[in-house]
This record gives structure tokens, sequence and C-alpha cells, in this order.
């Protein structure tokens, strides 16, 4: 994911009080610093994030003639996507030229990549915009969800829930950041309404856990995704408050 509401002079870091902080003023993304730090841009989750897609769209009979995705990154959920809607035309845009490098030999007929800020495009209305994992990386993330309302008729959120008692307890909200660039955390109640604040109306809303559903071969964090498993059966919201993993797709006009 990349996008253009943080600028800067390149991205670097610190280290103070025994943590590693993010200059989030910086380019991150396209300094060629989030590369260097994510050489994947995080393909492996792409065809699992597609599906979570395809299952919302499916559930609420969304038929859709236009995708478009913000911060498409490597593209891989478009094409994934492109794959399974054979009658949508697709567009993934992204400011980061590293992204948009990973995006070649991808297009298709269908299938368009763009190496710019659809805020500052004159390009129509999609009947669907795709923001994966995408407002907890944007500095003024208020602005951009007014802003983005108006290039789309349906959107479908991704956000994770980084504020929960594992998270805090253990202190890896300021991992997110060093590692992926991550300056926002939600719950799903303070993700709710921030779309609410922003003007869209949820239609849908469920979670999701990469750390239950994604394999994983080492033995602690298999523990741990045991344990998100039961509490997960036994209660939803419990689980996603407690332990780390958790994300929410969300369906809003």
């Amino acid at each position: 994911m990349a996008f253009g509401t943080l600028r800067g002079e390149g991205s670097e870091a610190s280290f103070g009080n025994g943590i590693w902080i993010l200059h989030v003023t910086n380019d991150l993304y396209s300094s060629g610093e989030y590369l260097r730090r994510n050489p994947g841009w995080h393909v492996e989750d792409s065809s699992w994030k597609a599906n979570h897609i395809l299952n919302v769209l499916n559930r609420n009979n969304l038929k859709p003639d236009s995708i478009c995705e913000v911060g498409c990154g490597a593209g891989d959920i478009l094409v994934h996507l492109s794959r399974n809607l054979p009658n949508a035309t697709l567009h993934g845009y992204d400011i980061s030229a590293d992204a948009h490098e990973k995006c070649r030999g991808k297009e298709s007929d269908r299938l368009h990549f763009h190496e710019e800020d659809i805020l500052e495009q004159e390009n129509g209305i999609h009947d669907v915009v795709l923001v994966i994992d995408v407002i907890e990386h944007v500095e003024d993330y208020f602005t951009f969800l007014r802003r983005l309302r108006k290039k789309g008729r349906h959107f479908v959120f991704h956000i994770p829930l980084e504020i929960n008692v594992h998270s805090v307890l253990r202190r890896w909200l300021m991992n997110a950041q060093e590692a992926v660039g991550h300056i926002h955390y939600f719950t799903k109640e303070t993700a709710i309404a921030t779309l609410a604040n922003t003007g869209y109306n949820v239609r849908d809303s469920f979670y999701t856990c990469g750390a239950i559903d994604i394999p994983d071969e080492a033995t602690r964090r298999s523990r741990l995704k045991l344990l998100r498993k039961m509490m997960f059966r036994l209660n939803k919201d419990i689980a996603a408050r407690l332990l780390t993993g958790f994300s929410l797709m969300v369906l809003a006009e």
C-alpha cells in the first residue's frame, strides 16, 4: 500500500525509550524504504484478502462493472478479482514507483495500473472503491476519507484492529509503525465511527483474521493461533478486543 498524503524528504527512524520510532512526515513509500522493509509488498496475503472482498460483494448482491483500488501495492488483489469478476474493469492506483514496478506484466484489457494519486484525478465514479489496509497509513485520514467519497458508489474497507489488550501489554503498536508504517490504530468501534464521521453509511461488516487463516509454522504463534480460534468461536468481539491478528471488512456507501 502507498498513498499520497505522506510527504517529506525521505524516510528515517530514531531510537528512543527502547523502541524504533518512524518519522511519519517523511515519504516512506516513495523513497524505497518501504520496499526495503517489505520486499514482497505483502503479495502472499492478496488472494486471502481478495476472497474476503468477493465474500462481501456476494453477500450484498453487488455485481460491479468498475472497481478501483486505492493504494493497490503490487496489484495482486486486483489480479485475483479480475479472474473472478469477468465482466468488471479494474483500476489500481498507487503513488509508489516501487509498487508500480511490481505491477508490470499484470495488466490486461480489463485491468490497468496507475502510478498516480486518485484524489488528484478527474476520472469518474467507480461502482466499488477498495481501500484495503490503507487508512492506518494516511496522516490525515479524515480528509482522505471525505475526499474519497466522490470516487465511488460503494466502498470496501479492510482495517486492522490493532488496539487490543495483547498489543498494549506487549507494546506491539510501535512495532506495526516501524515494520509497515501504521500510524493510526483502531478498534471495531472506532473504525466504524471514523467512517460514519466522514459521511459513510456502513452497510455490512465482519471480522477477518489472517493470523488464523494463513498458515504459520512458528510454534509460539501456532499456540496463539489456537487460542484465537477458541476465543473467536466463543465470542468474536471479545476475541478482537483481547488478541492481535484481527481486522474488519466493511462495506459502506
